[in-house]
């Protein structure tokens, strides 16, 4: 019989797995719930839901995940290319009209003559030769507890949010303005200042809004990059004032100054009819949020088209579980991909996909991987980092520089020193390209 490996879950992750191991030449079988069953945080029935922004963040060389993004590019990720075919203004970030990214995610998957697709529920790890599980941290019922079973331990969590969006046409034009922070990638970012008094008044009003009961939430374990703002505004007074509502580079054109602080707003699709609150994940009631978010000037007839919503994310113990190339220590042909894993964040979920439907596709041949990717890429520092048995703590990561190996000469500067971890890691990156393209080309 000719090589076969089933995926299970859609996400960002295991589309990209799936793509991955059908460009090899190996039959998938990609199995998904929805439109069966969603969920909490999932609403469309496409593959690869962005659920808590749109944006896949710097799209910049000498920022980690920008990086980590050329890195797929080059290698032929299916969800850059699918994101960079759906992009919308965003500045020196990569972002994307949700809808029609993860639309053409879907049409691409269900066009492939190696994938077939099957939209069910999974109860149960598959009991085939190769498997790559890819549920994402929202995995529940009997295949989490089949999951517990197999790991032998309870599976670690932690509580992420999403941020409201906004309708365009409800946004007081005569207050926000549109602008980028320095004048860096035009005006594509709306901007909502408040004065002093008006920062008092919001500030107050978000320490003290009601919060919405969550499931097992308990001592608020949030991950840093995705704290509820109301969160990050409890722990003093000018935090989110040097946080998300950082007014550096703003000027407002009604006083031709800095604001006290600034609210921007994101584009949320290509049409331009839906902005997203950046940095706003919140765990507010809904009323609240509608009372407080309207405190906003500019935003005092928003027309909410999402609001907020915190759920329940978990994350294997993956040091102790899991080898570098995303594969189950005790079952061989196991693979797991996505933020279960510990990785964090849409591409570093994708970039896991990537490496485990790699070697996912070569275990289903019998073969080995005729490349290893170290830790001198981004690629290859997430999977030693997720897999190094001496991380005793172990918390999600997005991608950074901290992980990928030193380099041999000290650069002092910071920006110089990140380009020459790019050089170095994009120059690896073509010979992967090169070497992995007669494993492609074998397959046909």
């Amino acid at each position: 019989m000719s090589p076969h490996v089933t995926v299970v879950g859609a996400g960002l992750a295991g589309a990209e797995a799936a793509w991955q191991i059908a460009r090899a030449g190996v039959r998938v079988t990609l199995i998904e719930m929805k439109p069966d069953r969603y969920s909490d945080a999932h609403r469309e029935p496409f593959f690869a839901e962005l659920v808590c922004s749109n944006s896949l963040r710097s799209d910049q060389l000498e920022n980690a995940v920008g990086l980590l993004k050329q890195e797929m590019r080059e290698m032929g990720s299916l969800i850059l290319s699918s994101a960079d075919l759906t992009r919308v203004p965003a500045g020196g970030a990569l972002a994307v009209d949700r809808t029609e990214f993860s639309r053409l995610v879907t049409e691409r998957l269900n066009s492939h003559p190696n994938i077939h697709v099957v939209r069910q529920e999974v109860h149960a790890i598959p009991e085939d030769d190769v498997v790559v599980i890819a549920t994402g941290p929202l995995t529940d019922g009997d295949l989490f507890a089949d999951i517990c079973r197999l790991t032998g331990a309870e599976t670690l969590h932690f509580f992420d949010a999403a941020a409201p969006i906004v309708t365009a046409d409800s946004i007081d034009r005569s207050i926000a303005f549109a602008m980028s922070r320095y004048g860096k990638g035009g005006d594509d970012y709306i901007n909502c200042p408040l004065n002093e008094e008006e920062y008092e008044l919001f500030w107050n009003a978000l320490t003290n809004a009601e919060l919405a009961e969550v499931k097992d939430f308990d001592k608020e374990t949030v991950f840093e990059g995705c704290m509820p703002i109301e969160t990050m505004a409890k722990r003093g007074r000018d935090t989110i004032r040097f946080g998300p509502l950082k007014p550096v580079g703003l000027i407002d054109p009604r006083t031709e100054r800095e604001p006290y602080a600034c609210v921007q707003l994101r584009q949320d699709d290509r049409s331009a009819s839906l902005y997203n609150i950046v940095g706003f994940q919140t765990r507010l009631r809904h009323p609240e949020q509608i009372r407080v978010f309207r405190m906003i000037p500019g935003l005092q007839n928003a027309e909410f088209a999402r609001l907020g919503v915190m759920h329940r994310n978990t994350f294997l113990d993956s040091p102790r579980l899991l080898n570098s190339h995303y594969e189950f220590r005790g079952r061989p042909g196991l693979f797991f991909a996505g933020q279960m894993t510990g990785v964090e964040g849409y591409v570093e979920s994708a970039g896991s996909g990537f490496l485990a439907g790699l070697y996912a596709a070569a275990a289903a041949r019998g073969e080995e991987l005729p490349f290893s990717f170290a830790d001198n890429t981004i690629l290859g520092a997430m999977a030693a980092y997720i897999s190094d048995p001496a991380v005793t703590s172990f918390q999600p990561m997005n991608a950074n520089f901290g992980l990928i190996a030193p380099l041999e000469h000290r650069i002092r500067k910071k920006r110089e020193k990140n380009m020459a971890y790019a050089e170095r890691s994009l120059a690896r990156i073509a010979e992967a390209k090169e070497t992995l393209s007669l494993f492609f080309q074998e397959s046909r």
